[in-house]
């Protein structure tokens, strides 16, 4: 295909926001001047041809930019890579063209909420034009504003850091974050050529490959796979056969209230790009065959999986919907790297919704705020908290501790699914990590009470996790 058509295609493609995003990528290269009169992509790849930085025998840029955009879908259909392949390829020093600098800014843009850009808009109104901060003028709008009136360059991030502590710390530490990484760059350890104090231009490795604060970095998962990995939702709700078949559990009810716990799952794990596979009314022998199915698969390609597992339970194990008893310990140990090589060294996550034990917890007497559910609420049945493997790796989100009842509302879901979800939802786009989250999920769910028993309940969550583990929406 002529090269021209070929851009065209590509160009085809992209939406006002993605020219407005390889336009900033870009400034470094294509003054802002020129790019006033840029209207589409063609005259944006046409700007870049005559710099040099696109041709037909050299597309490398127009791989970064798209890799930096997370056009992957136009990365892999057009330009024959990968973001595997992308990633590999920008740790070599040299290879980066956007740089760090900029593409610090564009996370920041990308991963700021409507209403902390208000904020910021509102911080900075004595600083900019009010013009320049109407509702229509975005991020990227503000910055490029902030550098015109010298309020922010690669060596002068003060006023910006200023800015974000006041309206989301998780934006000011990815700034300190890079601020890290130039200094490191300014030194070269022993061997590895080059002259001290000067090292090739490069993107600071391990921060540049996701959207926001997830990284390759040593002290993080990564988490950058499309899907991130499988959601697996195992959600029994009928127990009409446990209570004919099985003496002791006669009086067992069904789990009204689930399907909640449910729609709250799919809709946050879809949202942090999970591929979601639900189970309804599993009996034990059918929760272990699913469970050992997921174990077989491939999942070199991924970079997570999570179990959600809510039914009634005793110590140790989960009902099925027979009444039988599925190993907990059995289903958590099938994901361990003996057993599932290629998830391992990768994030294994369980969350359970159900009873540790049949012992209401007491509150003690103090004054608090906290809402009341509607009366309808039950307890699910028991379960143990000794079910984690010894191996790295695992996180085990329990509803509740050993020995005490865990709570569902049969029209809203349970407690502990419930704070969750929202906590996930919440604060996965602030970039903060799992346990941040779940110890937040524990402050929430300790406030609640059951005004029939006077009963309270605290999530416990054990895990023998390496790394930070975050989600990113992006």
């Amino acid at each position: 295909m002529d090269f021209h058509k070929f851009l065209y295609t590509i160009s085809d493609a992209l939406a006002t926001a993605d020219l407005m995003a390889l336009k900033f990528l870009s400034l470094e290269h294509i003054p802002l001047r020129k790019q006033e009169g840029i209207r589409d992509p063609e005259a944006l790849f046409l700007a870049l041809e005559e710099k040099g930085m696109m041709e037909e025998s050299n597309l490398s840029f127009l791989k970064e930019l798209l890799f930096r955009i997370n056009r992957i879908d136009l990365l892999t259909g057009k330009l024959c890579s990968s973001r595997a392949e992308m990633e590999r390829e920008l740790q070599i020093p040299g290879r980066a063209k956007v740089s760090p600098f900029r593409y610090l800014l564009f996370q920041l843009a990308e991963n700021i909420t409507t209403d902390e850009l208000k904020s910021l808009k509102f911080l900075l109104m004595k600083e900019l034009p009010k013009c320049r901060l109407d509702n229509e003028i975005t991020m990227i709008n503000v910055f490029i504003e902030m550098e015109k009136k010298g309020l922010l360059a690669e060596d002068n991030l003060e006023a910006l850091k200023t800015i974000c502590e006041k309206i989301d710390k998780s934006l000011l530490k990815k700034i300190e974050e890079y601020e890290l990484d130039q200094r490191e760059e300014m030194y070269i350890p022993e061997g590895h050529g080059g002259q001290p104090g000067f090292p090739e231009r490069a993107a600071p490795v391990g921060r540049l490959f996701s959207s926001f604060s997830p990284t390759q970095a040593d002290n993080t998962y990564k988490m950058t796979s499309r899907p991130r990995g499988i959601c697996l939702i195992l959600n029994n709700h009928n127990f009409e056969r446990a209570r004919s078949e099985v003496p002791k559990l006669k009086t067992i009810k069904d789990r009204n209230g689930t399907e909640a716990d449910a729609v709250a799952l799919r809709r946050v794990f879809s949202k942090l790009h999970f591929e979601i596979e639900e189970y309804r009314d599993l009996t034990a022998e059918q929760i272990r065959d699913t469970v050992h199915r997921y174990r077989a698969m491939d999942h070199h390609d991924k970079d997570c999986f999570v179990c959600c597992i809510l039914s009634h339970g005793d110590k140790g194990i989960v009902f099925g919907t027979d009444g039988q008893e599925a190993s907990i310990q059995e289903l958590t140990t099938s994901f361990t790297g003996l057993n599932c090589p290629s998830l391992a060294g990768k994030p294994k996550v369980f969350f359970i919704q159900a009873c540790q034990g049949d012992t209401f917890q007491k509150g003690v007497p103090i004054e608090t705020d906290s809402a009341e559910l509607d009366s309808s609420v039950e307890v699910d049945a028991r379960f143990q908290l000794e079910c984690i493997p010894d191996e790295a790796d695992f996180l085990l989100g329990m509803a509740t501790m050993k020995d005490f009842v865990s709570y569902r509302s049969t029209t809203q879901g349970t407690w502990y699914i419930q704070s969750l979800c929202n906590h996930l939802e919440e604060s996965c786009p602030r970039g903060e990590d799992i346990l941040s989250i779940l110890t937040a999920v524990n402050l929430e769910v300790s406030k609640k009470n059951d005004r029939l028993n006077q009963g309270k309940q605290m999530p416990q969550p054990s895990f023998t996790l390496r790394k930070k583990l975050i989600f990113p929406i992006n």
